[in-house]
């Protein structure tokens, strides 16, 4: 993949805000089980990193993907996990369908202050019941009126806590699940939206995540996002941008492990030389660099081919599916040559072992995306 001037340009400014803005606070903002999210994304705003690829007439530059795919690898640099997701779940994974298919309207009253950075977003798709299983959603929105009557819970919302609205999916109608969908725009402090409570993690704990109760819930039916019924199909060509956005994410993450590793254990020594020194050891971090780059390279060719307009959902979901297994087998193999310094709480490699364990549920499980991989080789069963 051939980078320009501009993309690098993105890459130099996005990675001095890390290291002076980010970074210093990421200790303090995990064990407060928080960052702040309006004060980070609206410096984000500033800087133009939160709508790169959205509209201009809205705010946003207009570019391509791969604009996109080089802020996600470039937050890599984000020493946690939870902080990237939060900023991912804003730019990928709530406001793509907004941005899309939202009247003129729908995009100046939410979309531009979410590519400001004035909103904070969050996509409530994942159910108590539902998770990578959407079409089995039971949250409703009923007609009454010019309004939408919502009803039911969204479960793991990342950004909830905080958001200023939510990318909802909700059924309305009773038709079949892959048609009785739609995607509405919901103002968190709507009348009968609840934050149920804080979601306790092993990991991601910088990140806010939620349960959200509505209760009679009512918003015009001007927020809804394109047709009504079309909202699984918006979502699953969310989930395209969301799965990119994973894999290009971890890249960066998972060469930080590797290198943080291999700086510690060239000094770390045992039965009379370095931990590095044993053959089965830097073998062993040979084998998991190769796996690293054949991700960004799966990943690059992905981005490549959905810029060229093509469908990228089985490609999209490899890489998903590689990048979830090598947070879970890089962290963990270099965890272990850290010894007992790798079982301490603050270990960087320790952050990233329970961080990456994620990458393997949220965003659509690996079972999920076997399942399309299967689907897309033409040897799922029928049921």
């Amino acid at each position: 993949m051939k980078f320009t001037q501009e993309h690098e340009e993105i890459r130099r400014n996005l990675k001095r805000f890390i290291d002076n803005e980010i970074n210093p606070h990421v200790d303090e903002w995990e064990a407060a089980e928080q960052f702040p999210a309006h004060e980070v994304f609206k410096k984000l705003g500033d800087l133009g990193m939160l709508g790169l690829t959205k509209p201009e007439a809205y705010g946003g530059a207009g570019l391509d993907y791969s604009y996109a795919m080089v802020m996600a690898e470039t937050l890599g640099h984000i020493q946690c996990g939870g902080v990237p997701m939060a900023i991912g779940v804003q730019t990928d994974m709530a406001t793509p369908a907004l941005a899309r298919f939202g009247s003129d309207e729908l995009r100046k009253e939410f979309l531009a202050p979410a590519i400001t950075g004035d909103y904070v977003a969050c996509i409530g798709v994942s159910e108590p019941g539902a998770g990578s299983d959407v079409a089995s959603i039971k949250t409703s929105a009923r007609k009454d009126g010019g309004d939408y009557v919502i009803n039911g819970a969204k479960m793991w919302i990342t950004n909830s806590l905080q958001a200023d609205f939510m990318c909802l999916l909700a059924n309305t109608s009773e038709g079949a699940a892959h048609k009785n969908k739609t995607l509405i725009v919901l103002p968190m402090k709507t009348k009968g939206v609840t934050v149920a409570k804080k979601i306790r993690k092993i990991g991601m704990m910088s990140s806010d995540t939620g349960l959200i109760h509505f209760d009679d819930v009512r918003v015009p039916q001007r927020y809804r996002i394109g047709e009504e019924g079309a909202g699984f199909t918006y979502q699953m060509q969310q989930f395209q941008e969301e799965r990119l956005w994973a894999a290009a994410s971890s890249v960066q993450g998972l060469t930080r492990t590797l290198n943080d590793t291999i700086e510690y254990i060239r000094e770390r020594k045992m039965f009379g030389q370095t931990v590095l020194d044993f053959q089965y050891v830097h073998y062993r971090l040979a084998e998991l660099k190769t796996e690293i780059e054949a991700l960004r390279a799966l990943t690059y060719r992905a981005c490549e081919m959905y810029v060229a307009g093509e469908d990228v959902t089985e490609l999209a979901s490899m890489a998903k599916l590689k990048a979830g297994r090598l947070r879970r087998e890089v962290s963990d193999s270099c965890l272990q040559y850290w010894g007992g310094m790798g079982y301490t709480w603050d270990n960087p490699v320790s952050r990233a072992y329970r961080d990456g364990r994620l990458g393997s549920i949220g965003g659509g499980s690996d079972e999920t995306m076997l399942g399309i991989i299967c689907k897309y080789m033409h040897i799922l069963p029928k049921k």
